[in-house]
């Protein structure tokens, strides 16, 4: 198993189950969506977007801590807090406070954000941090002929994906962080949009979700009652990079730690 899903796990229990709640909040008055204003912040990330403009997270996207972000994350997702934790202590680095980070920050690349996005450009040609629909028709448009993503389409897509950016981006960061963290973002929004054991997530919610950054409720979409554990997620995130035929750009990359600190 890779070193990101092991470390997963091996954090899983040095983390109190006291985060958030354990039931579905997702219909309460309090978490309905609205839509960003002018002066809120956004991140490349689809999922933390959607828990800001639902409340579970600020919704101005700014001063976030990482109880913040485990407790949005059951709250919202039903995610367990180790599916999300090493992400969450990364995005500290994107900014210049020890404790809070902004969600627009999230674009410092190399740090979380990465090459080859599903729904984002590279930050080396183009804007990495809003949403894209040329680079999310990949996506989109995967397994035709079915009315769902699965592990098998989320295979095609990263590939397809990468592909272009190694076409387009000379700049392209491929290691294996890229390639894990890529893998893990599927393995995520097939967990929070569909079934988090077997990967399987209805097409019209998965599209919703990266195209409005919303929960899908009124088309049917419910908080899974099945939790996404660090097990559960390292599988699905395992089934997909196994069944890629991924090969490294690049030995290893830049190593950032910050703005404008870069090993």
């Amino acid at each position: 198993m890779l070193l990101i899903s092991l470390s997963l796990l091996l954090m899983a229990s040095a983390i109190p189950r006291i985060l958030g709640f354990s039931s579905d909040l997702t219909h309460s008055d309090k978490y309905q969506w609205i839509a960003p204003n002018v002066t809120d912040v956004r991140s490349p990330c689809p999922g933390l977007n959607t828990l800001a403009n639902h409340g579970f997270l600020p919704r101005n996207g700014k001063n976030i801590t990482i109880p913040m972000v485990l407790g949005a994350a059951l709250d919202g997702f039903n995610f367990h807090p180790e599916t999300i934790l090493l992400a969450a202590k990364l995005a500290l680095l994107t900014g210049d406070d020890h404790t809070t980070f902004n969600l627009d920050r999230l674009a410092l690349h190399n740090v979380i954000e990465a090459d080859a996005s599903l729904s984002r450009n590279d930050a080396a040609i183009g804007d990495n941090l809003h949403f894209n629909e040329t680079t999310f028709s990949t996506l989109a448009n995967a397994n035709p002929g079915v009315d769902y993503y699965n592990i098998t389409s989320a295979v095609q897509v990263q590939q397809d994906r990468l592909a272009d950016s190694i076409a387009n981006n000379p700049n392209v960061t491929n290691t294996l962080k890229e390639f894990s963290f890529r893998s893990g973002a599927s393995a995520l929004y097939l967990s929070a949009m569909g079934d988090p054991v077997t990967g399987v997530a209805p097409k019209n919610f998965v599209q919703i979700f990266f195209r409005e950054e919303r929960m899908p409720i009124a088309e049917g979409w419910k908080r899974s009652t099945t939790p996404t554990t660090g097990e559960t997620l390292a599988s699905i995130q395992g089934a997909i990079m196994a069944a890629s035929k991924w090969t490294p750009t690049q030995a290893c990359e830049p190593i950032v730690l910050g703005p404008g600190i870069v090993l």
